[in-house]
């Protein structure tokens, strides 16, 4: 009887918080930002339909209960950043909220696979998106029908490319967002939006393609810039500030570090984004600083949006970094508003 009862309660301890084995313990805490301690985290492992492994950290609201049915969000982004940054001060402030929320790697990138390293492209990075929703669903404390999504700056552009694919998406947010492909073919501000110019810049990569081939290895087109010159943009500093510094800087980071291979662009050229943005019918908000120098990429998407549960909020004073992680411009209050509408 002593061991019946014995095997019971060891049964009732590994079953208690309902998690199965790609849900593990931390063993490393490399997080930028400030840690609530009443937020518990996991690390969460899944995989993309392309067979490639991905890794997250999952924030648990506090007094997580796993018999319960919570409402949860995958956050991913900036473009080129990792978990350990921006997403997951996201995710950890939605996990205060009261939601399940899981910040990830995307694919070739961080913690989360990929055989070659630090590629882009826009087809597999909204699959991972997908991705992160298929591991939320899936969980017995989720509830699969308020599942929602935060994409910011490249992957708020990606994460609404997804809202348009993927029908399980019951509410995006769009933060200081990038289109990426609109960036790669016409340049900032649609500077070098011509046959020409995006001719050059594909006639470069394949060259670039060729010498990678030959060399077995694939070039890297360099991150933040690094050392900073003088006469850079503005916005080109508030990057440095952020990823250069050990303000948000992190080994992980395509950003921090030697950047995206440079034939990442191609794809990102050919293959443009949002082609059926127009047809989200769930809930969107779309956040921008009013100085970000993005902010004509989210205003410009915006107008594409149709029906009445689309909303842009623009943040006074506010440049696009701002929106990493500055807690006194980031609207928290209005994006959990959002949610807490079309998820509680």
């Amino acid at each position: 009887m002593l061991k019946i009862i014995t095997a019971a309660l060891i049964l009732s301890c590994m079953t208690s918080f309902a998690f199965a084995a790609d849900i593990e313990d931390f063993t490393e805490d490399t997080r930028v930002f400030k840690i609530y301690p009443e937020i518990t985290t996991k690390k969460a492992h899944f995989h993309n339909k392309f067979g490639i492994d991905l890794t997250g950290d999952l924030y648990l609201p506090k007094d997580f209960d796993s018999a319960k049915k919570y409402s949860a969000i995958a956050v991913a982004g900036p473009f080129g950043a990792v978990k350990e940054q921006v997403s997951g001060l996201y995710a950890q402030e939605m996990a205060k909220a009261g939601y399940v929320a899981l910040a990830f790697d995307p694919s070739f990138t961080g913690e989360s696979g990929g055989a070659v390293r630090y590629v882009a492209d826009p087809s597999i990075n909204t699959e991972d998106f997908s991705a992160a929703v298929d591991f939320l669903v899936t969980r017995d404390f989720v509830d699969p029908e308020k599942v929602g999504i935060i994409g910011v700056c490249g992957w708020g552009g990606i994460g609404l490319n997804a809202a348009a694919a993927d029908t399980r998406i019951k509410a995006t947010v769009s933060s200081t967002m990038y289109n990426m492909s609109r960036v790669a073919a016409n340049g900032y501000f649609d500077a070098d939006d011509n046959e020409q110019a995006r001719y050059n810049a594909r006639k470069a990569m394949n060259e670039q393609r060729t010498a990678d081939y030959k060399a077995g290895t694939y070039a890297r087109a360099g991150g933040v810039v690094d050392p900073l010159p003088e006469d850079a943009p503005q916005f080109v500093k508030d990057y440095y500030a952020y990823y250069k510094t050990p303000r948000g800087y992190h080994k992980n980071s395509v950003n921090s570090n030697e950047g995206w291979t440079v034939t990442s662009g191609l794809a990102l050229v050919n293959m443009p984004m949002l082609t059926f943005v127009e047809e989200i019918r769930s809930p969107v908000l779309i956040v921008h600083g009013e100085k970000a120098h993005s902010r004509y990429m989210g205003e410009d998407t915006f107008k594409r949006l149709k029906g009445d549960n689309k909303e842009l909020v623009i943040v006074p004073g506010a440049s696009h970094c701002d929106l990493y992680d500055n807690m006194e411009k980031i609207p928290f209050e209005k994006i959990v508003s959002f949610m807490n509408t079309y998820l509680k």
